[in-house]
C-alpha cells in the first residue's frame, strides 16, 4: 500500500460490516448497490487483501476483514474530529438520552465521550433502564431519543442490528426436568419479558417466576446465584454468564436493537447523536 485509504471507501466497508448486506448498507448510505460494490472492490484492491467472502445468501469478514473494522473505526473517527474541530461544530442543546442496560459492559461510554468532545455545545443527559420503560419516557416526553430493543415485526426505530435472545444462566447450571422452569424476568414492561410469556404459553410447561428485577445487575445476581434461567441477546451476555440449552428450554428467537426518536424530532442533537450510533454501531457489538 502506496497511499492514504480513502475514508469513504472504509465508511462504506463499516456499514457493509455491520449489516452484512450490500444492499442495506446502500440504502443506509444512500448510495446503489452497484456503488458500494464499487468501493468495495477499490478498498480490497488497495490493501491487496480480500475483506469479504460473499454469495447469493452471505457476506461474510474475513480474518483481514476483522482486522480493517479494528483499523477503519479510528481513522474515521480522527478524521470527524479534525474535520469538527477546524469547521467547529454548530450542534447545540440539550440530549434526554436513554439507553438500554444491555449496553452497560458495551463501549457506549467511548462512544458519547466521543460525542461529546466533538460537539462541545451540547448537554448530555443520560438515563438507564429497560427498553420498554424507556419507550415510555419518549412517548411522554421525558426523553428525546432511545437506544433500545424491539421484537422482530416492530417498525418503530431505525434498526441498528439484529441478535439471537437466548437463555443465560450461571456456567454449569442444570434445569430440573420434574420442576417448573425457574425464570428470572424483567418486571414489566419488558420486551425480554413479554417474549419468554408467550413462549411458556405455547410451550404449555410448568413455569415460576424466581426473580423479577427492575436492573439488568438484579438479574444477573440471581442468575450467577443459580436460581434460574434469564433471557438475554447472545453477543451482550452479562458478565460471568452462559448460554444455557436444554430441549425443556423453548427457542426465544431474536431481538433487534434499535435508535428512536419522537416524530417531532428532525434535527438538533438528537438527531447528530442517532445518526453517530447508527455509523458506528459496531463499537457496541463486543
Amino acid at each position: 500500500m502506496t497511499t492514504m485509504l480513502d475514508p469513504i471507501q472504509l465508511e462504506t466497508f463499516l456499514t457493509v460490516a455491520q449489516t452484512e448486506n450490500f444492499t442495506e448498507a446502500g440504502r443506509r448510505l444512500g448510495l446503489k448497490q452497484s456503488t458500494v460494490s464499487q468501493h468495495i472492490r477499490k478498498l480490497e484492491a488497495e490493501t491487496g487483501r480480500r475483506l469479504f467472502v460473499r454469495d447469493t445468501h452471505s457476506v461474510v469478514l474475513t480474518a483481514d476483514g476483522e482486522a480493517m473494522v479494528g483499523f477503519a473505526r479510528p481513522i474515521l473517527d480522527a478524521n470527524a474530529q479534525a474535520r469538527d474541530y477546524f469547521a467547529g461544530s454548530q450542534v447545540r442543546g440539550k440530549i434526554r438520552f436513554g439507553a438500554a442496560e444491555d449496553f452497560a459492559n458495551s463501549r457506549l461510554p467511548d462512544l458519547l465521550r466521543d460525542f461529546v468532545r466533538r460537539h462541545p455545545q451540547v448537554d448530555l443527559e443520560l438515563t438507564i433502564g429497560p427498553s420498554a420503560v424507556l419507550y415510555q419516557q419518549l412517548d411522554t416526553g421525558e426523553l428525546d431519543l432511545v437506544l433500545g430493543k424491539r421484537r422482530p415485526g416492530d417498525t418503530q426505530g431505525q434498526l441498528i442490528w439484529q441478535d439471537r435472545l437466548v437463555w443465560a444462566g450461571a456456567p454449569g447450571f442444570r434445569l430440573d426436568p420434574d420442576q417448573p422452569l425457574p425464570l428470572i424476568l424483567y418486571v414489566p414492561p419488558s420486551v425480554t419479558r413479554s417474549v419468554v410469556l408467550e413462549a411458556m404459553e405455547r410451550l404449555r410447561r410448568p413455569w415460576r417466576i424466581v426473580c423479577s428485577s427492575g436492573s439488568l445487575s438484579g438479574l444477573r445476581a440471581a442468575a450467577l446465584a443459580g436460581l434460574g434461567v434469564t433471557p438475554q441477546a447472545l453477543s451482550l451476555l452479562p458478565d460471568g454468564l452462559v448460554e444455557v440449552t436444554a430441549a425443556a428450554l423453548p427457542p426465544l428467537g431474536h431481538v433487534e436493537f434499535v435508535v428512536r426518536t419522537t416524530r417531532r424530532t428532525r434535527r438538533g442533537p438528537a438527531v447528530e447523536l442517532a445518526q453517530a450510533i447508527t455509523t458506528q454501531s459496531s463499537r457496541l457489538r463486543p
